[in-house]
């Protein structure tokens, strides 16, 4: 059947085999080689915590009580297990609180998959440069992002987790540029990965295996790679085959075009953007309008009757749904909660979801208060504001007071800073770390570009 269905587009899949098997360290601008070392320490940062997490604790100790040949470390242990199941447990740390990198169009959290998968090879692999890991990592979020692209925003209203179906593409190219691979490697790599995606939506609401779709992902895009290293094929037109292909299985509207479209000039990984609050993307404009309305007019919470959030269709399914207290997941990916609770902290960080939080009256009837609709103007500007929000807050007073807010602080078009992501990757991983490895971590990640080995980087990774 697929052969006699015509292809979404021509010889996509091959062409970003290509891409992701040639490209070198000088066709990368300089803004993006910055971008990439934020994102490492971002991800680095949100690795350390999560690996301290329950949900990512079940994880490793199933792969320690595996037994497997020691080769890669499970981070902040002196754990060591095998490459794929290091990046099982790593990448689900990596997406254990909320709080890794986001590439809004792609619905990607791709540090989260990326880095776990090229420490763990660069373990196995030995001596490896700085700017070859920088390389495999643009491989790995320029071809993860075009693929999230073109399966666009309807593989989310389908019910697939981005992170666990699009996500297996940046872990298999990551890990085929780490290893060098030919193009005709690389497209069985690919080829490969498209067959274990997986994830689904409804984890969101409460359930600990959404963390696990990112290290799934990961674990399998370093089995893509080694698959494909040992022969075994995979679909050559994995991503545009007209029946069965990736695209038009986990999509029922891809975007097609966006795989190529400025392949080479428009640079994807440099559109990645950080997270502030500890909760889902897509609330982070609605919690940015709440804190300048209450900043500016100086609001308590005793103050405030009403909150009326518009959000875009997309978040509004996303995220405004009723708020049950079944966990930390739950929590982190609800409108109502995380409202109310920057309303009284002012912040959210790890303590914002501790379980006494979860359940705090004071915040179940403040959550009572804000109200959610899908705002007619921002649904107009389309899928590119789909995190825009309008918040009006009205007071005991009788005043109303608006905000709109189109890009969230850490967006690319609202940018948090180098010295942004340092104070952020201080705080996640403080009582991990002492200091002094804080600011060597910091310190080697900011000149990854010089490094001619990244051994410094594993033993800060595996110190206890």
């Amino acid at each position: 059947m697929s052969t006699e269905t015509p292809p979404l587009v021509q010889n996509a899949s091959k062409i970003l085999a290509e891409f992701a098997s040639q490209l070198q360290y000088e066709d990368i601008p300089l803004e993006v080689v910055e971008r990439m070392k934020m994102c490492m320490l971002d991800s680095i940062g949100c690795c350390l915590h999560g690996v301290t997490l329950p949900w990512t604790k079940l994880v490793e100790d199933m792969v320690i009580g595996e037994g497997a040949t020691p080769v890669a470390s499970i981070f902040g242990t002196s754990h060591k297990t095998s490459v794929g199941n290091a990046a099982l447990v790593n990448g689900t740390a990596g997406h254990a609180f909320e709080f890794d990198d986001m590439h809004k169009e792609s619905i990607l959290h791709p540090g989260s998959i990326a880095i776990p998968v090229l420490i763990a090879l660069v373990e196995k692999l030995g001596k490896v440069t700085g700017k070859d890991f920088l390389t495999a990592m643009v491989s790995g979020y320029e071809i993860g992002a075009r693929v999230g692209n073109a399966a666009s925003i309807q593989l989310f209203f389908d019910g697939f987790h981005p992170q666990g179906t699009s996500g297996v593409f940046v872990g298999a190219a990551a890990a085929g540029r780490m290893l060098n691979f030919s193009p005709a490697v690389m497209l069985d790599c690919l080829g490969i990965a498209g067959s274990q995606a997986g994830g689904l939506m409804a984890a969101q609401e409460g359930a600990m295996v959404k963390r696990f779709h990112s290290g799934r992902a990961a674990q399998s895009g370093i089995y893509s790679a080694f698959l494909a290293q040992k022969g075994l094929t995979g679909i050559s037109n994995v991503l545009e085959a007209g029946y069965g292909g990736y695209l038009s299985t986990y999509s029922s509207s891809p975007k097609p075009d966006r795989l190529l479209s400025g392949l080479g000039e428009v640079w994807e990984s440099g559109q990645v953007g950080f997270k502030p609050y500890a909760c889902v993307t897509s609330i982070h404009s609605s919690l940015d309008a709440l804190l300048a309305i209450m900043k500016s007019n100086q609001l308590k919470p005793d103050d405030i009757v009403r909150i009326d959030v518009g959000l875009s269709p997309m978040t509004f399914t996303h995220c405004a749904w009723e708020y049950k207290a079944q966990g930390v997941t739950a929590a982190q990916m609800n409108l109502y909660f995380n409202m109310a609770s920057v309303a009284f902290d002012g912040v959210l960080f790890t303590e914002q979801y501790s379980n006494e939080k979860l359940a705090d009256p004071k915040l179940q009837s403040f959550m009572q208060k804000v109200h959610a609709y899908v705002d007619a103007d921002i649904e107009s500007m389309g899928v590119a504001y789909r995190h825009a929000s309008r918040v009006k807050v009205t007071t005991n007073k009788g005043e109303v007071f608006l905000q709109e807010i189109l890009d969230r602080r850490g967006s690319p078009e609202n940018p948090l800073s180098k010295h942004d992501i340092q104070f952020k990757f201080r705080n996640v991983v403080s009582g991990i770390l002492d200091e002094s490895k804080i600011n060597q971590m910091i310190q080697l990640v900011d000149r990854m570009e010089e490094l001619t080995d990244l051994a410094p980087i594993i033993a800060l990774l595996t110190s206890k």
